[in-house]
């Protein structure tokens, strides 16, 4: 194990000297992380990212678009051989066709590349030809990302957490009966331990379906090859006073203990050492219509993800970046276009709120945090009703479940944050005095002109702060 750790320290060591030294003379490559909790809509996003780079009619706020010193955009094979291509293709078909309709989840990494031919800015201008530009974004999910929290923790402390955890969550109930009916003491037998992780995995997908954002093991929730392999057939247990050699503890412990090392680690090592830019993509909305504590859930899964961005934190992650940090991060709200206009400054408002400490601590490191409101596809279109004498702005769109047009009013949001954030860190059950609706909207048919993408909320400032310095 040292051996191949060293092997690797002086492989990512030589990777750096040699990208210092040939990096003037070659194009330049800027590899953004893509990244979101479930329901996000990390696709959607992407493709309608790579769709608006491609035909930039609909992105003013991109300045070297809007000085017309993009010459071109196209997509290239991704550099990495190894990981799937993301089906931008595909998606973008599923979202604009005649019958139009959300793509399908990616459940594991995926990787596309688009490459620009800039014009160089300022005093270069007129001495310097045009230059290449390589936009490597690499999609994964977010619960792989909070799996970095496991590699400081013992398998005690881990399921120690995870019951305390469960035991606020109602869907944890059933599962934390039988952990603490479990004696783990006891010998190891397979078919308990298989039995033990299936209820496990249970509850993490009936928290994920209850708007919790914390549910951990990742791969749990997404397993793809790794189904029924060992380092998946564990999970949290009281510790018994004794653990005697061959019992179920010590075996709990072996597999978690292999989870991290063979699982958490490699993921670290071949994709996130090697991104320069970030986003994170939250469905904030989805927690202020679960209620308060889904909220607080929310905002200490945050916490936790920033912290995958602070290496100083983590011995191992210091040791794979050797000195090489994130350069930006944005932490952006999701589907927007539920809300009118007028409400989205305190939509973005609350997303900063939710990321305040961890922000503070990971711009201090460095990284350039920033947080905004946005929509990769915008589904509605905006009216304001008079109704009972109050003026309402509402949205209107397609309904996912029957395809009919509908209005929606989801709730008036508090332009002061900690009117939402107080509460839920108090632990309410409920907000007091606010219901926060939420209705699932098909995408809209669209009719798009030429040089033209999908129609967006704010996705071209995304693309300034992410990418804008490097175009």
């Amino acid at each position: 194990m040292a051996i191949r750790d060293l092997t690797y320290q002086l492989g990512r060591s030589l990777e750096g000297l040699v990208s210092t030294v040939t990096d003037p003379f070659t194009d330049s490559v800027v590899r953004l992380g893509v990244t979101g909790l479930s329901r996000a809509g990390k696709t959607v996003f992407i493709t309608g990212l790579v769709a608006n780079l491609l035909d930039r009619g609909r992105m003013p706020q991109l300045r070297a678009e809007a000085a017309r010193r993009i010459e071109a955009a196209y997509l290239q094979p991704q550099p990495d051989d190894t990981i799937p291509r993301f089906d931008f293709e595909g998606h973008l078909a599923a979202l604009t066709g005649d019958d139009p309709h959300w793509p399908e989840s990616t459940r594991a990494v995926s990787e596309l590349r688009l490459s620009f031919r800039v014009k160089p800015a300022g005093l270069l201008a007129g001495v310097k030809g045009s230059q290449t530009v390589h936009l490597d974004i690499v999609d994964y999910p977010g619960e792989w990302l909070l799996d970095l929290a496991l590699l400081d923790k013992t398998y005690a402390d881990w399921a120690e957490d995870a019951l305390i955890r469960m035991a606020k969550r109602p869907e944890g109930r059933e599962f934390l009966a039988i952990a603490r009916a479990e004696d783990a003491s006891h010998p190891f037998e397979e078919g308990r331990a298989q039995a033990l992780a299936a209820g496990f995995t249970t509850y993490l997908q009936d928290a994920r379906a209850a708007g919790w954002s914390d549910c951990t093991p990742g791969r749990f929730l997404l397993p793809g090859e790794l189904a029924g392999s060992p380092v998946l057939t564990f999970a949290p247990l009281p510790q018994p006073a004794a653990t005697p050699r061959g019992c179920l503890w010590q075996e709990m412990d072996r597999r978690y203990e292999a989870y991290k090392a063979k699982v958490v680690k490699p993921f670290f090592r071949a994709h996130f050492a090697r991104i320069d830019r970030q986003i994170v993509l939250v469905d904030v909305l989805g927690a202020l219509h679960a209620g308060p504590r889904a909220l607080e859930d929310l905002r200490q899964t945050m916490a936790e993800i920033l912290s995958a961005f602070r290496p100083g934190r983590n011995g191992f992650l210091s040791e794979i970046l050797l000195g090489r940090r994130v350069e930006k991060i944005l932490f952006a709200a999701t589907k927007a276009d539920h809300l009118h206009q007028s409400q989205h400054a305190a939509l973005t408002a609350i997303t900063e709120g939710l990321v305040r400490d961890a922000r503070d601590r990971a711009a201090f490191s460095g990284a350039e945090v920033a947080a905004l409101s946005l929509a990769g596809l915008r589904a509605t279109v905006e009216e304001t009703v008079e109704r009972d004498g109050t003026t309402l702005d509402m949205v209107r769109g397609r309904l996912l479940a029957t395809g009919k047009q509908a209005a929606m009013y989801p709730g008036e949001l508090p332009g002061d944050p900690a009117r939402l954030l107080s509460p839920a860190r108090q632990g309410a059950d409920r907000w007091l005095d606010a219901d926060f609706a939420l209705m699932g909207f098909a995408p809209a048919r669209l009719n798009l002109r030429p040089g033209e993408g999908p129609p967006h909320i704010r996705l071209d400032r995304a693309a300034e702060f992410l990418i804008g310095d490097r175009l």
